[in-house]
């Protein structure tokens, strides 16, 4: 089944399928060119890479619409054509400035949605923060777009999932919103799907149990916390570390060296993720959201420095041969990173749809 990916970043969600046998990514848009270019890079450096199958094309989203010669699927194909992608969140998210859909970001949840309504593919996904919800003027706008989708055709189903859920060491919610098109599935009309998709079959942990685990709060910086039983030791910072051997890992020496303030580094003790910055993981607890934006600082459990690359990207569940190029910026490593949805977690979507298809 062939997809289209927009607003791809570094590919993580875009991997998700690209190593779930049945799906093939042949088309992918970033208007960022290092994170375009970083996303060629890790699928020519990856084992199995499916690189070559990828036609990636840098620019707005905006530019895209008129362009039906790209989208080949429309209407005819024989195999189903899917799009998928996760428009910039910052104008929701509760943390944001709040602009909503009239944001400079906002607008290209508009955008594209109106690009699947131009060229209606079989299904997408649509992946965006949790305050698109939260927030009433925000779920207005997010649920006028759901109604245009099953206007247009569409027989839609959404969820609140949080990366916990998958397996991935990160207090990370996410709107998860899929639809597939009536003659996809042999409708007369658009709609809710009844009995929904299956969600919790392709998720390893409960959520409600997760957060009601004994986890550690704080221990003083430079001590030997041990794991308190009847936590979940999959789903915390240390395990990660050390299942990706993120030490050994190509991007382990990009980090950033401060220049002053190693005593603070000193000081804050392990785990005390209570500020907007200069958060210290626990290692024996999930991490709080990987996003490493607006000066958000993430401190190493036990040593007195930021998180490495490689360390960001085992938090993000990352195959150990994923690697980003020595010429990015720090800056765009970071951002793109904490941009991005955990592997494990575009995985298990992939599996999900992909279980879906194969059961009309």
């Amino acid at each position: 089944m062939k997809i289209y990916s927009f607003f791809s970043g570094l590919g993580f969600l875009d991997l998700g399928f690209e190593n779930t046998a049945g799906f093939d990514v042949c088309f992918a848009n970033e208007i960022h060119r290092p994170f375009l270019d970083a996303h060629e890079f890790s699928r020519a450096s990856m084992e199995n890479s499916k690189q070559s199958t990828t036609a990636r094309h840098c620019c707005s989203i905006e530019n895209l619409a008129a362009k039906r010669n790209l989208f080949k699927s429309s209407n005819g194909a024989s195999e189903p054509i899917g799009f998928i992608g996760g428009p910039p969140c910052p104008d929701f998210s509760i943390a944001g400035k709040q602009r909503g859909q009239h944001g400079d970001n906002g607008r290209l949840t508009r955008l594209y949605v109106e690009l699947i309504q131009a060229h209606k593919p079989h299904w997408f996904l649509f992946e965006n923060v949790k305050g698109l919800w939260s927030t009433k003027r925000h779920r207005t706008f997010y649920d006028e777009m759901v109604r245009k989708l099953i206007v247009d055709g569409y027989i839609v189903d959404d969820r609140l999932i949080n990366a916990l859920e998958y397996g991935a060491p990160q207090d990370r919610d996410r709107i998860i919103l899929v639809g597939f098109h009536k003659r996809l599935l042999g409708k007369k009309s658009g709609g809710r799907l009844k009995g929904g998709l299956g969600w919790d079959l392709q998720m390893s942990h409960n959520r409600q149990a997760v957060f009601d685990a004994p986890w550690p709060t704080t221990n003083p910086f430079g001590g030997n916390p041990q794991l308190p039983k009847g936590c979940f030791k999959e789903l915390t910072v240390e395990h990660w570390f050390v299942e990706k051997e993120v030490s050994l890992h190509p991007n382990y020496c990009h980090g950033f060296t401060p220049r002053a303030g190693l005593a603070r580094f000193q000081t804050i003790e392990e785990g005390d993720d209570s500020k907007k910055s200069f958060k210290r993981l626990h290692r024996w607890r999930f991490s709080p959201t990987v996003a490493y934006g607006n000066n958000e600082v993430h401190l190493h459990p036990y040593e007195a420095r930021r998180l490495r690359v490689s360390e960001a990207l085992a938090l993000q569940t990352l195959p150990t041969s994923y690697t980003l190029p020595d010429n990015m910026t720090l800056s765009n490593m970071f951002k793109g990173i904490g941009n991005g949805v955990p592997y494990v977690a575009a995985s298990g979507l992939a599996r999900m749809i992909k279980n879906h298809i194969e059961n009309l």
